[in-house]
């Protein structure tokens, strides 16, 4: 195999995928992806139904922990993150959520100019091709299929009813005018399919003589001549091998990989590189620093066992043996379900313009990330803090690759984090225990007094962790901690982008997915642009 490509792009999930094909689209450009995990051909990626085999488990998953969590009373959060070709658009609930306007103009205020909601509009409708919605929101033809949940539970009728009783309004699209409101969720699905950024963007090109994919290889640091990024040191199957980039290397290993193999390879806060034995190349202080994660409480109700929810049941085996026979079959049924079908984006307070609280609404009883299973069948919710002031930070465990990286989203650290989000919690029970869904409603799994402020809090402490949506730690800027420029280029060091969600300087008011393929769309627009202004 011929080592030496013009570009190497580092992580195949959601951006990976998304650069190796547009850059690929140039006849005259070749471009090696690496992955560590696998390829993509488990049927449970492709299975909608199957994300909850994976998510709590290493099948597809880093399955990484977070170090203890002072605000979660001392426990280690969950951090499941995608091992495979699609990464974490592989193995997630498949919700399609571009967030709020306010969170691109935001940014491009911090000082990134082009990354206004404006800019990055166009972005969002090139990856989409939306079945239900055809309008100036969204796109028609791109690779990335998004649709409504194909068979949805009768119960999401009865929760958008109680979301209206509690004063919510029901809205058909909060990917487009109006965020602000209860909604059947978008999934990136096709044909009874999950449509990952693997099947939409890689899947069809595998075929272009100048893409080169390579799945377990295990990217070890970045190779330097001076301070100009050249190639990637990787382990395939235990062997060494070099790749090396004409033009660029590009990171999109994500919040966790990206600053990872930067500090791996010299890029970071000095003393903590020094302190490991890594020669510091380029002293970066804002290398793994700015986590930030929307932190998610989580309250289920068990109910009857019927065909409207999910669980461990008689009925509920016989129900999803006849729905793999149908998914098998005319890819239709109960397994084309992303569970999470239905939700709101919801305000903490009258004062408070841009939501910034978001409930999700699933047919089946969660507990733990469906890490504890429980017999019966249920209903729950989560609300998730859609804009935590609390930050954390990613470190180097070891100087060794394969060593998980210190996690440390310091959830509510910020004292303000778990008022608003107690506000939301409130929220969430009068929809959850309005008229509509009374008689579906149980007893609920672990019961809490919503009127005990003392014991909302420890419950909020004991049951919430990550709506799974890490970003910001090679955050986009000019300031002090700033990794990358508005063209995603690092700072100091030629040759070299990060393209992921870790370089959102504030993270979106929604599901993150969506915005990271996003970004990689505009940085493929970026690099192509660059390539021709500089001849390369």
């Amino acid at each position: 195999m011929e080592n030496i490509f013009d570009y190497v792009v580092v992580g195949g999930g959601s951006a990976g995928c998304v650069m190796a094909s547009r850059l690929s689209e140039d006849p005259d450009v070749t471009v090696c992806l690496l992955e560590a995990g696998a390829p993509d051909r488990s049927l449970l990626i492709h299975m909608p139904a199957g994300y909850p085999a994976m998510v709590p488990s290493k099948i597809n998953n880093w399955a990484f922990e977070t170090v203890p969590q002072a605000g979660l009373n001392g426990r280690c959060g969950y951090q499941p993150r995608g091992k495979t070709l699609g990464g974490s658009s592989s193995i997630n609930a498949m919700l399609y959520v571009c967030g709020n306007r306010w969170d691109y103009d935001h940014w491009a205020a911090l000082g990134n100019p082009g990354w206004s909601y404006a800019d990055v509009l166009p972005y969002f409708r090139k990856a989409e091709n939306n079945e239900d919605f055809h309008d100036a929101y969204h796109g028609q033809g791109g690779p990335l299929n998004v649709t409504l949940v194909r068979e949805p539970s009768p119960l999401n009728a009865l929760f958008l009813q109680s979301a209206q009783a509690a004063g919510i309004p029901v809205i058909e699209d909060y990917n487009g005018a109006q965020q602000f409101g209860a909604y059947m969720f978008q999934v990136t699905q096709k044909s009874g399919e999950r449509c990952s950024a693997a099947k939409g963007y890689l899947t069809p090109h595998r075929g272009r003589p100048n893409l080169t994919v390579l799945t377990g290889v295990l990217s070890e640091r970045l190779l330097f001549e001076g301070r100009r990024a050249i190639g990637v040191k990787a382990r395939a199957g235990g062997a060494p091998l070099e790749l090396r980039a004409r033009h660029e290397v590009i990171l999109c290993a994500g919040a966790f990989g990206s600053p990872q193999l930067l500090a791996l390879s010299g890029i970071g806060p000095g003393a903590h590189l020094q302190s490991l034995g890594i020669a510091t190349l380029h002293d970066l202080p804002g290398v793994g620093e700015n986590l930030q994660d929307h932190i998610d409480y989580v309250y289920s109700y068990r109910c009857a066992s019927n065909n409207a929810t999910y669980g461990l049941s008689l009925p509920g085996a016989l129900r999803i043996a006849k729905g793999l026979w149908q998914w098998k079959r005319r890819r239709s049924g109960p397994l084309t379900t992303p569970y999470a079908e239905s939700g709101a984006f919801l305000r903490s307070s009258a004062e408070v313009d841009v939501p910034d609280l978001q409930m999700v609404f699933i047919v089946a009883l969660e507990d733990d990330h469906a890490r504890k299973m429980h017999l019966g069948h249920g209903i729950s919710s989560r609300v998730a803090l859609l804009r935590p002031s609390s930050r954390g930070t990613l470190r180097l465990a070891s100087p060794d690759p394969a060593a998980a990286p210190l996690i440390d989203p310091r959830f509510f650290s910020a004292p303000e984090d778990i008022a608003v989000l107690t506000r939301g919690v409130k929220q969430m029970f009068r929809v959850l225990e309005g008229a509509p869904l009374a008689a579906v409603r149980g007893q609920a799994l672990y019961p809490v007094d919503a009127s005990d402020e003392q014991a909302l809090e420890q419950s909020i402490r004991t049951f919430s962790d990550t709506q799974y949506h890490p970003v910001g730690t090679c955050k986009m800027g000019r300031d002090a901690l700033a990794v990358v420029d508005d063209r995603l280029r690092v700072h100091g060091i030629a040759g070299l982008r990060v393209v992921d969600a870790s370089v959102m300087p504030t993270i979106v008011g929604g599901n993150t997915n969506a915005p990271t393929i996003m970004i990689a769309e505009k940085a493929a627009a970026m690099v192509r642009a660059d390539a021709r202004a500089t001849g390369g």
